[in-house]
């Protein structure tokens, strides 16, 4: 029999290799702020031996687990979810892609409330036709951490110390997101290539390998005088899974399609279907280290206004010279860096505190209590640690060894794979043996 658990797990897939702080920041947000007891489980460790054993009252799908198909969530973690009673709370990102799939996994897990990044004029087009989800909730990617507003105090230094002009790192999106998706690697382009002559120093990157992670992405941003952004999101909304598919056909027959012969033959009926654009997680992080932005023409959620927070580019780049003259006046860089901060930082209305507050009272309106039985909240924190620790360790230790090269890792490695997928076979079968006799069936299921 499970133990129910007051409280809320938090379910997230994070490599435990470097990555973006965006997605802990906001994993973590949830323990650090919510008036219930939190605890978080990586998907990236396999499923925690003792989780079997609770069953929590609430539980949180985070949306690092939906990025790509299939869904980071293994047979052991799916079970678990489906006998689970809990109030099930799905959060979603790249909304855009793999929607069947993710249709399906909303009704088949019956999730209570989805958080989504689709304005609510969208709704109706989107979830309520195709799922039957009670409970909808409008958010954004991402919000203002205390680590980012502690960062942002140590290392900002004054404009006229920062050493480039102009930075900016992006990717280049597939063309099956739309045009949309094109203009965080077009408005780099179209930058640099217009901006010989300036004198204007520049730090541009639009490929995976410019990227930058961790603390060395602040540090390069706190030394920009300037950055160029985007909304983010897409520009077609895959509703039926054709459209990535069909153009990964068209690609796959002829690499060299542009996006311009790509949207003629297959992109333009789908162009702004759904409307699925949002400000970033970007927007803030220059805000709170004042560096001031260059963006594309765009809504931002409602939250960015031009020439109060931003200096505004035209999209065909028809203003640029107009852009350039008033980035290099200092009095307009600085009354918009102090606007973006004091809007979007200081006043604290986009803090992850407050966005957990507000996520709270869903759960206190739904009668849910956070009130708890500490005995047992410090056996669920004690198992769900340890076993943390055993898979860290073993997870690191397989990337330290088998993960590493060496002369005649090839062969050994073709030998040795069928006897390990054997023993992980056998495993699988105990521990699904086990967790019948331990996971609690849903009731009237």
């Amino acid at each position: 029999m499970s133990a129910t658990v007051n409280g809320i797990l938090v379910v997230y897939n994070h490599p435990l290799e470097r990555n973006a702080p965006t997605i802990m920041e906001h994993v973590d947000a949830f323990a650090r702020h919510s008036r219930f007891r939190v605890w978080s489980v990586n998907t990236e460790l396999g499923f925690p031996r003792s989780l079997g054993e609770f069953d929590f009252t609430t539980i949180v799908l985070h949306y690092s687990l939906f990025g790509n198909a299939p869904f980071m969530l293994d047979e052991y973690f799916e079970r678990y979810l489906g006998r689970s009673n809990a109030y099930k709370i799905a959060f979603f990102q790249d909304e855009h892609q793999f929607c069947r799939r993710r249709f399906d996994f909303v009704d088949r897990y019956e999730i209570d409330c989805v958080y989504t990044l689709l304005e609510p004029r969208e709704w109706d087009r989107v979830y309520r036709r195709h799922t039957g989800v009670p409970k909808l909730v409008y958010t954004i990617p991402g919000y203002v951490s205390d680590d980012l507003v502690a960062r942002a105090a140590a290392i900002t230094v004054p404009d006229e110390r920062r050493e480039i002009d102009i930075g900016y790192r992006t990717r280049t999106l597939p063309f099956y997101m739309g045009r949309g998706a094109q203009e965080k690697a077009e408005i780099g382009r179209g930058f640099v290539e217009r901006a010989h002559g300036t004198g204007l120093r520049l730090d541009i990157g639009f490929d995976e390998a410019s990227r930058i992670y961790g603390d060395a992405w602040f540090d390069f941003l706190a030394n920009c005088r300037g950055v160029l952004g985007v909304e983010a999101g897409a520009s077609i909304f895959d509703l039926e899974g054709v459209v990535r598919e069909e153009s990964r056909r068209l690609l796959a027959a002829d690499p060299d399609l542009s996006i311009e012969e790509l949207s003629e033959r297959l992109l333009d009926r789908w162009e702004d279907n759904i409307y699925y654009r949002t400000i970033s997680p970007r927007h803030f992080e220059a805000a709170a280290l004042r560096v001031c932005q260059i963006l594309f023409e765009g809504k931002y959620s409602g939250i960015l206004e031009p020439m109060v927070h931003y200096i505004p580019l035209n999209k065909d780049f028809s203003n640029f010279a107009d852009v350039v003259d008033r980035f290099a006046d200092s009095e307009v860089r600085r009354t918009l860096t102090e606007n973006a901060h004091r809007d979007l930082i200081a006043s604290g209305v986009f803090s992850y505190e407050r966005f957990v507050a507000s996520f709270d009272e869903e759960l206190l309106a739904l009668g849910l209590s956070p009130a708890l039985d500490e005995a047992l909240a410090a056996v669920v924190a004690a198992d769900l640690a340890r076993d943390r620790r055993q898979r860290e360790g073993a997870v690191r230790l397989r990337a330290a060894t088998l993960g590493r090269p060496f002369p005649g890792r090839g062969p050994l490695a073709r030998a040795v794979r069928p006897l390990l997928g054997r023993l992980r076979a056998v495993y699988r079968r105990w521990r699904y043996r086990r967790w019948e006799r331990t996971l609690e069936p849903k009731a009237g299921g």
